[in-house]
């Protein structure tokens, strides 16, 4: 080859070193999706319409329902030693019921006595995990199960739920001062229905998904609450429609999981960002399922328990765990 020859294939070659690096800085890296492990299944056996809280590093079961009766259980769960113990029951059996962390504190917000969506209540029921025992606290004005129950500065919002009889939602925003110990009520939600996600992140509330009626009324819906000005404004939609969700505040991200639509479940895994205002997807759960909830500890999220099929169908005493790096 001659020496021009030489000198110029030379120079095009670093130039293609120079330019691979740019090329790929320049290449969106995809966002990390996350995985899932399945730890030890829930000890006192498959329940749904559970509720999770975490306090303390431990994640708590609460309430559900076996055979068509909700029960009063309370199961504990460490994930460093993947283990469960039994804690104090409930005053009262309950699923569908909403549960919010406070003070260190789980509390109970509503729930049915029994399926299907049978018997409402108000009650209201504080579990202090340091000394196993519950108290009751005051009710809220508005009977209702499968409401959305999450906390923002301290005090406790309930919204949303399904009303005594099975026949309607209701839209009622109440929330709980702790040093009154009264509810008192907020800005309505601006589309009535149940079995949503409800999360507190970035100083507001985002109500997303949920139904109208039945399963098949699902929505899309995201509505975002103002506590400044105590008004509701319109979020981007839900990407896949659902009911029947799981959801917590998870690395900066609102994570709803799951969901029902007869003949099957839901195993989507979709967050949505509040600083970017847009939805990405995460890893699907390793199966569809509804009737359970989330709750976040150890810098990984779990979901326990709950339904594999619509419906009570296959209830399940899984134990899954989401990890983001």
């Amino acid at each position: 080859m001659p020496h021009h020859h030489r000198l110029i294939a030379a120079g095009a070659f670093a130039a293609l070193l120079l330019a691979g690096p740019f090329v790929m800085a320049q290449s969106p890296q995809p966002a990390p999706q996350g995985a899932w492990a399945m730890k030890k299944p829930l000890a006192a056996g498959p329940r749904n319409e559970v509720a999770l809280a975490a306090v303390n590093g431990k994640i708590y079961v609460v309430g559900g329902n076996i055979n068509g009766n909700a029960v009063p259980l309370v199961d504990e769960y460490d994930p460093a030693a993947d283990t469960w113990r039994s804690r104090a029951p409930m005053p009262k059996g309950l699923d569908h019921l909403g549960v919010a962390v406070l003070n260190g504190k789980i509390v109970t917000v509503g729930g049915f006595i029994g399926s299907v969506h049978r018997g409402a209540v108000a009650d209201v029921y504080e579990y202090d995990p340091a000394t196993d025992t519950w108290r009751t606290l005051a009710a809220l004005k508005t009977a209702r199960a499968s409401v959305g129950v999450t906390v923002l500065d301290g005090k406790i919002h309930a919204i949303g739920g399904r009303g005594v009889d099975n026949t309607f939602t209701v839209p009622a925003h109440e929330i709980y001062d702790p040093a009154a110990n009264a509810w008192t009520e907020l800005a309505p939600l601006p589309k009535a229905r149940d079995h949503m996600a409800l999360v507190a992140i970035e100083g507001k509330i985002h109500a997303i998904g949920g139904r109208v009626t039945n399963p098949a009324s699902r929505v899309d819906q995201h509505d975002i609450y103002d506590p400044k000005t105590n008004t509701w404004s319109p979020g981007p939609p839900l990407p896949t429609a659902r009911s029947g969700l799981a959801a917590a505040a998870y690395r900066g991200l609102i994570v709803v999981l799951g969901g029902e639509l007869a003949p099957n479940t839901f195993a989507e895994n979709e967050a949505f960002d509040p600083k970017a205002g847009a939805w990405r997807t995460l890893a699907p759960m390793p199966h569809g399922r509804h009737g359970t909830s989330a709750a976040v500890a150890a810098n990984n999220l779990y979901v326990a328990a709950g339904s594999l099929k619509p419906g009570s169908g296959e209830v399940t005493d899984q134990t899954i765990v989401l990890t983001l790096p």
